[in-house]
């Protein structure tokens, strides 16, 4: 059992170690079917995109030397030869003073080397439908070599680095995939993340509490996050306070789940079992209980092999906090994904009350913005982690820094924004 089990630990130091969570095993899977997966290897562009080079506008496909002295006062003449089949590329050839119908996205010619925009052409004579049959436009504005045409790798070039290992993937990129004959992809698997409250005080959501007794909230909630992380979730119902009940039921449901959440129980006490419980995991077992910060500071965190059993707090406002500001990457890592801001929409505002903390100790303050006076402000929302109004209202977090002990009213915060 580690040294630290029931020793604050600084926030940093906790996130280190949760970094350290290996991600799970990979799988191929049906490219349809890899929105949202998280890519197991790097993709490289394994030739040019485009291959070839194709027209960017409507337009006809020329030679830049016919008319590089177009304007609305001297037109250039040229005579269409034909046209370039949408799904096919033009079979003839192209002589001086000849151009040929292009479609957006169609191959070029092999004797053009620009496109004229259809807007600055006009029909004169013939067909006058950029067939050919003897039909001539008149071109208003000159263009250089390489107008309005992409040239072959100009988008991508053969072995160039496009998707990394840990991305989850959207739907462009599976477009770009697609567009290199991709039908399957490595990605990591989708952890299976298993979430059991503890409390002989707790009974489900859809039951009637009897005396001395609360709805359990916190497994709903937890659910919900996990889910949102890209994890598959089992709700493994209610643990008595008993510390062989809870050993007994973690053991059960590690072989099936690659994480066990356990909801309530890591306090210090004599009904916090959840240390107890843990202590005969496989190695390394715990590795710390308890992080310096508020809410959440009796936080467990073990690892059974490679697969994390985390301990978190009985409050709901504890255990969503901590989650965000802990547990969100640490599932990410688990399944494959890396590099992710938890906080990706942050505003800057001024604090509405002054704060104090504690020197070594991570806060967050639950923050409600106003719009006052020309400025943004930051105002703490009453209440403990006890309060669960207080996350709801909340539009955001403001971290105060471990080596921050106080902030004045007024002080300029960076809010954490709620999604």
């Amino acid at each position: 059992m580690s040294a630290r089990w029931l020793t604050l630990i600084p926030a940093e130091e906790a996130r280190r170690i949760l970094a350290e969570t290996p991600p799970v095993g990979t799988e191929r899977v049906p490219l349809v079917a890899a929105e949202g997966r998280v890519l197991a290897h790097p993709f490289v562009a394994p030739e040019n995109l485009p291959a070839q080079r194709r027209a960017v506008m409507d337009g006809f496909a020329v030679r830049a030397a016919d008319v590089h002295t177009a304007s609305e006062l001297s037109l250039a003449v040229l005579n269409v030869v034909g046209s370039v089949p949408m799904g096919d590329v033009f079979h003839g050839r192209m002589a001086a003073g000849e151009a040929v119908a292009i479609a957006t996205g169609g191959f070029l010619p092999g004797d053009a080397d620009a496109v004229v925009m259809v807007e600055h052409t006009a029909p004169l004579g013939g067909s006058g439908d950029g067939s050919g049959g003897g039909a001539r436009i008149e071109v208003s504005r000159a263009v250089p070599a390489g107008a309005n045409v992409v040239q072959p790798g100009e988008d991508l070039t053969r072995g160039e680095a496009i998707l990394g290992a840990g991305r989850r993937l959207r739907p462009a990129d599976l477009a770009l995939l697609a567009t290199f004959g991709e039908t399957e992809v490595s990605v990591f698997r989708r952890p299976r993340v298993a979430v059991l409250s503890t409390g002989n005080e707790l009974c489900p959501p859809e039951e009637k509490p009897r005396p001395g007794q609360v709805r359990d909230a916190n497994q709903v909630a937890l659910a919900a996050q996990i889910a949102s992380t890209g994890c598959q979730v089992t709700r493994a119902g209610i643990a008595r306070d008993e510390a062989e009940a809870l050993r007994a039921a973690v053991h059960r449901l590690l072989p099936a789940h690659d994480a066990v959440i356990l909801s309530g129980g890591s306090s210090i006490g004599t009904k916090d079992l959840s240390a107890d419980a843990l202590g005969d995991l496989p190695p390394p077992g715990i590795l710390f209980h308890g992080i310096d910060i508020r809410p959440g500071k009796p936080t467990l965190f073990a690892r059974a092999g490679g697969k994390p059993v985390i301990g978190m707090p009985g409050f709901p406002t504890s255990s969503l906090i901590v989650f965000d500001a802990f547990v969100r990457q640490m599932l990410w890592r688990l399944g494959g994904e890396s590099g992710r801001d938890p906080w990706p929409a942050r505003r800057a505002a001024r604090l509405g009350a002054a704060h104090r903390s504690a020197i070594g100790r991570e806060d967050y303050l639950r923050v409600a913005l106003d719009d006052r006076d020309g400025a943004l402000w930051a105002e703490p929302l009453r209440g403990g982690s006890a309060t669960l109004s207080n996350v709801v209202r909340a539009d955001g977090l403001v971290c105060v820094p471990a080596e921050v002990d106080h902030l004045d009213a007024g002080a300029p915060v960076e809010v954490l924004l709620y999604a």
